[in-house]
């Protein structure tokens, strides 16, 4: 165990409930009661193989992220914010299927993709959202474009949003890429003669050639992209919300709308984007959250939420092989 251990940070350590070293000093956690810190400075109160069972057998939910206010001028402003799904009946599941599935979720009818998330993004801040598949930060994204009406809290946005979420939403196939320009700049609120006189930017930027008058069912997934980047960044948004989108296109082009992002936080603009490339995060993003089960973890420098990320997925790895999800293949 030691071994399994060795290398972890602090923030990791104290999340996960690991007792530090004799020489090192026990974790300071905001809030505590003091029960439970004498608990941890009397051994002989509760043995060692006693307090690795209770451990263990705690949540493995991390301590409650407490965010700072935010700034006067603050981009983004989100307070308390959840959003629930209802798992009951719906038209593709039969009465007996929905108490079939009722009983053996002893009831559950309920799935916080997200709760309890605060935070804010202050004007110039690329912030970088990252954690493990169904964490919900896609969710996050539609919620602050406006697509997914919050369950619960509030949610503040100061300016004009431009969101590319999802590859080829807003397309139609059986338009061409030209049509399908002047479409999404209706959809984006712009003037007729706006859309017009950045036409030729956009269709340069996409660097789609002679397809760009071929209907967009013809184009591959990066060709989508690239157009649709080249539309969501035309516009010079205040706030720019971006879902994997960065790591479609080839070399060239993804160095491009990493150039093109940047210049976007340099005008002093706030952008969101959710992305598991961490170099990204760590190069060009100015703060990073991780987020997990609906929660948020930790946020903070993009460095540091990054190593507790990648400490995080390690130890569900392990925790996986123990039990055999991660069978080596028979030859």
């Amino acid at each position: 165990m030691s071994d399994a251990r060795a290398g972890t940070s602090p923030a990791f350590d104290a999340m996960h409930g690991v007792e530090p070293s004799p020489e090192a000093s026990p974790p300071v956690v905001s809030g505590a009661a003091p029960d439970a810190t004498q608990a941890v400075a009397a051994p002989e109160a509760v043995s060692q193989p006693e307090a690795a069972n209770d451990a263990a057998n705690e949540s493995a939910e991390p301590a409650p992220y407490v965010a700072a206010e935010p700034e006067p001028n603050a981009a983004i402003v989100v307070r308390d914010l959840g959003v629930v799904y209802s798992l009951k009946l719906n038209r593709k599941q039969t009465i007996r299927d929905t108490l079939t599935r009722r009983a053996r979720r002893d009831g559950d009818s309920d799935f916080w993709a997200l709760r309890h998330v605060t935070f804010s993004v202050a004007n110039g801040e690329s912030l970088g959202v990252i954690g493990p598949n169904g964490a919900g930060k896609s969710t996050l994204l539609q919620v602050l474009a406006g697509i997914l009406t919050p369950s619960e809290g509030t949610v503040q946005v100061e300016g004009h949003i431009s969101s590319l979420l999802t590859l080829g939403v807003g397309f139609d196939q059986d338009l061409s890429g030209v049509d399908n320009i002047r479409l999404a700049g209706a959809f984006m609120g712009m003037p007729h003669r706006d859309v017009e006189d950045r036409l030729a930017t956009i269709v340069e930027y996409a660097e789609l050639g002679q397809f760009i008058d071929a209907p967009i069912k013809t184009y591959s997934s990066g060709m989508r992209a690239r157009l649709g980047f080249a539309i969501a960044t035309s516009v010079d948004p205040d706030i720019l919300l971006l879902d994997e989108v960065l790591a479609t296109g080839d070399a060239a082009f993804r160095e491009k709308s990493k150039q093109r992002v940047l210049e976007l936080v340099g005008g002093a603009k706030a952008i969101v984007l959710v992305t598991h490339d961490m170099s990204w995060v760590q190069e060009y993003c100015t703060r990073a959250m991780l987020i997990e089960q609906g929660r948020i973890v930790l946020m903070g420098k993009p460095d540091e939420v990054v190593q507790v990320h990648r400490e995080h997925m390690a130890h569900r790895k392990a925790e996986a092989m123990e039990k055999g999800v991660f069978a080596k293949k028979r030859g």
